[in-house]
């Protein structure tokens, strides 16, 4: 193929990108109205989530949602896999308003994000300051003690190379604390539409696919347990590899 080809052929996926970040800061835009008016953390959540399925639908890549049906009524953690900047839009248009999202804490450094995940009620978590993270910790555990259901990606961060990486273990100590049940949620596609380094998204088809709930046992490995489950029942359908034994580990 030629140089000429090679860009005329590119022309359409820089249209795509380009539309997708155009359409990104509108649907942010408004978001950011609504949550400034809307009262009431639910109806901020909901506005939240219509958002995000908007955003996705306008940019053709609606996923696919499978097994919503085991998504428990009651109070539970949900645990993901982290593989691209659209995973926090991507959950948010799939789960239900009442979750929380637990988030690292460099997040704060955006204001316009940080504004916005305020106040939908999201947690931060500081992944780099000892004492600063055990505080957060804490609060994570009390929130779980109150039965508030929360999202987490375990992973705390993500890379371009597919795979899974480490899991942390604070949404596991969360759901043993708060006697929760944990919902491993495998999220497929996005990793190959926006991974780490892309400045723009391209054209690719997206999953989510909701696992069965893992209940705590109630002994005193319980959250290590959770976490080793959960891991294996995300790597179940995620059709990519196990890195946990090249992965450095957190902090990095």
């Amino acid at each position: 193929m030629s140089v000429a080809q090679r860009i005329i052929a590119e022309v359409p996926r820089a249209a795509y990108g380009i539309a997708c970040w155009l359409a990104f800061l509108a649907v942010a835009l408004l978001l950011a109205v609504l949550l400034v008016f809307l009262p009431g953390m639910q109806r901020r959540r909901a506005a939240t989530r219509r958002c995000a399925q908007l955003y996705l639908a306008l940019t053709a890549a609606r996923p696919r949602i499978r097994g919503l049906q085991y998504l428990p009524a009651e109070p539970c953690i949900v645990v993901a896999n982290h593989a691209s900047y659209l995973d926090g839009l991507v959950l948010s248009a799939a789960l239900p308003p009442r979750f929380g999202f637990v988030i690292k804490r460099e997040l704060t450094r955006i204001p316009l994000a940080h504004f916005l995940l305020r106040r939908i009620g999201s947690e931060f978590v500081e992944r780099f300051d000892t004492r600063r993270g055990a505080a957060d910790a804490r609060r994570i555990l009390a929130l779980a003690e109150a039965r508030q259901s929360l999202a987490f990606f375990p992973e705390g961060t993500f890379r371009a190379e597919p795979g899974l990486r480490r899991f942390h273990g604070g949404a596991f100590a969360a759901a043993a604390r708060g006697r929760a049940p944990v919902v491993p949620v495998v999220i497929r596609g996005s990793r190959a539409m926006l991974a780490a380094g892309m400045r723009l998204p391209r054209r690719a088809p997206l999953e989510v696919i909701i696992k069965p709930p893992i209940h705590p046992n109630g002994e005193n490995d319980a959250a290590a347990a959770l976490r080793l489950t959960a891991r294996a029942s995300i790597l179940e359908d995620l059709v990519e590899p196990d890195l946990a034994g090249t992965d450095p580990g957190p902090g990095t």
